[in-house]
């Protein structure tokens, strides 16, 4: 049984006991034990140990880590301190600037956004080492759909930041009644200027939490 947290392992603890679990668990055994994969298997289920259940205000979706050496921490977007600001998240921090004045940081670590209820959550939750989604249809996106619907079945008022194609291929799992969708280009140098830039989603979402009464995300905590 893998161990998050009390809580979230209570939440997932029908999709641990699946099928579908136990079959990607056996080739993630494979995979980790003959190919070098990212990110550590210690750190694969970080966006939930950093942001429990109950706090979830804002689910900030990828598509799968990255995939150099010392990258993927298990935080979408996020990498550790001392790495390369990657260039999506340099587009992220270019537009936090342009949105709401914040200065472009030199790190490019977003732990600071987890602990304050921000799901940094991967579509895929591993990868072979300089193989971009070599994971993809192995069994995560069951996995991370489930974590996707419980969201919107169990809690109200959350923001889903939707950014790329195969993030906004999650957008049937969402209740738009009771949740802000928040759709546009991926971030990437190859989309941000096709509708990233200048879409006021970092704004948009602190409107919204304080409309219903939550705390609005710091997007300059460290």
């Amino acid at each position: 049984m893998i161990k998050i947290t009390e809580e979230w392992d209570e939440i997932l603890k029908e999709e641990f006991n699946s099928k579908e679990y136990l079959a990607l668990r056996e080739f993630l055994k494979t995979e980790y034990s003959s190919h070098v994969v990212y990110p550590s298997m210690y750190d694969i289920f970080n966006s939930m140990k950093y942001t429990s259940f109950n706090d979830v205000k804002v689910v900030l979706l990828g598509q799968d880590p990255y995939h150099n050496e010392g990258q993927a921490m298990g935080l979408s977007f996020s990498v550790p301190d001392g790495v390369d600001v990657p260039p999506s998240l340099v587009n992220m921090y270019k537009e936090l600037n342009a949105e709401l004045g914040i200065p472009i940081r030199k790190s490019g670590n977003l732990v600071g956004w987890a602990k304050q209820g921000v799901l940094l959550l991967n579509a895929v939750l591993t990868v072979r080492a300089h193989q971009a989604n070599s994971h993809k249809g192995k069994g995560w996106e069951f996995f991370t759909d489930s974590i996707i619907k419980k969201i919107s079945d169990q809690k109200d008022h959350v923001v889903f930041l939707l950014w790329g194609g195969n993030a906004r291929s999650k957008k049937p799992l969402i209740d738009k009644t009771k949740h802000l969708i928040l759709e546009c280009a991926h971030p990437s140098p190859l989309s941000a200027y096709n509708g990233f830039f200048g879409c006021g989603h970092f704004k948009k979402t602190n409107e919204y939490l304080l409309s219903h009464g939550k705390t609005p995300i710091d997007w300059s905590a460290l």
